[in-house]
């Protein structure tokens, strides 16, 4: 099998009418493009073995991201669930489609999903990946004649056990960080909301003009990376772009929306994209976790709000606008 019928067919470089549209479709993404830096910089490090509140909170207010060391997730394993999801992208496209099934779901072109996990279409651009959606509280549902994928599923769930434990720890300490009384922010950070996405990036070889995800931030609480050794990801930090490269055996963590608004924008919804590589596919595999639902989220910036609002106006957004707008749609003062 050619690697590419393993693509999304809009994806194929040699598919002559689909591909020529990618470049203009992202054409307004590429105007800041001058303002990056090839130059890899070195994150904020944080040994989560001997957790310090002073570094984790500095990192988190000035770069909304670090690099997590000492996690606890055996080397073995990320190493097994990377060989998976290569394995799994690596199949033909129709056969992706057939293989995903419900909790499950596969879709491509856009990292935006409805709740019930399809691709939510009406974002202006089209980003230049394909991936799989995880409700880790649902896998035991995910039922797959395919040994490789029920093998696939015990070490999904094996990685989900240890990313809820990193979450959860981190989110305690950010709290004692922030000197927010625990009761203040009950359920802001309820592990049965996370789920893991798997990604895969196509080659370009010219990558300038198309990217494998569109500037953005998480709408998450936290958001944890592990990306393969090909790298791509760049952050937005003292108005320019910085290029964040991979190293074996970390993690990454963002901070997302929820956090911010949690923290009273004390710490930072970091802005970061994807920039496909010229001759390489990459992979990436994260996990998101968000407040528990139904949970108010008070803030002395922004209207009380819960997560299913927030998701719910990015969505109507997206539709209708073509992107997300994100937290300021919630500020004290934004218009109604």
């Amino acid at each position: 099998m050619s690697n590419l019928e393993s693509y999304p067919p809009v994806f194929r470089p040699l598919n002559a009418s689909p591909a020529p549209l990618l470049p203009e479709l992202n054409k307004h993404a590429m105007e800041d493009s001058s303002s990056s830096s090839s130059v890899p910089v070195p994150v904020p490090v944080v040994d989560l073995q001997c957790l310090s509140l002073e570094k984790l909170g500095e990192a988190c207010k000035e770069w909304g991201l670090f690099r997590l060391v000492n996690h606890g997730i055996p080397p073995s394993l990320l190493i097994k669930l990377e060989e998976h999801v290569k394995m799994l992208f690596a199949l033909p496209f129709e056969s992706k489609q057939a293989l995903v099934t419900n909790p499950l779901s596969y879709f491509w072109g856009t990292p935006l999903l409805t709740p019930s996990g399809a691709a939510l279409r009406g974002a202006l651009n089209i980003n230049l990946l394909e991936g799989i959606n995880v409700p880790l509280s649902q896998l035991p549902q995910f039922q797959a004649e395919d040994p490789r994928l029920e093998d696939f599923r015990h070490s999904l769930e094996e990685y989900g056990r240890h990313l809820s434990r990193i979450a959860t720890t981190l989110f305690e300490a950010m709290l004692k960080s922030l000197n927010v009384c625990p009761q203040q922010s009950e359920s802001g950070l309820d592990e049965s909301t996370g789920f893991v996405r798997l990604y895969r990036y196509p080659p370009r070889p010219l990558a300038d003009e198309a990217w494998g995800m569109m500037e953005h931030t998480d709408s998450s609480v936290l958001s944890i990376v592990n990306q393969d050794r090909v790298g791509g990801l760049e952050v937005f930090k003292d108005n320019k772009w910085l290029l964040v490269n991979p190293i074996s055996g970390t993690l990454l963590v963002h901070i997302g929306d929820m956090m911010q608004a949690i923290s009273d924008d004390r710490y930072m919804s970091v802005k970061h994209r994807v920039r496909v590589d010229k001759q390489e596919e990459r992979v990436s595999i994260c996990y998101f976790v968000f407040p528990g639902k139904g949970t108010v989220i008070r803030s002395s910036k922004y209207k009380p709000f819960t997560y299913t609002d927030f998701q719910a106006q990015v969505q109507d957004d997206t539709k209708t606008l073509g992107y997300k707008v994100g937290l300021d749609r919630f500020k004290l003062n934004a218009p109604v």
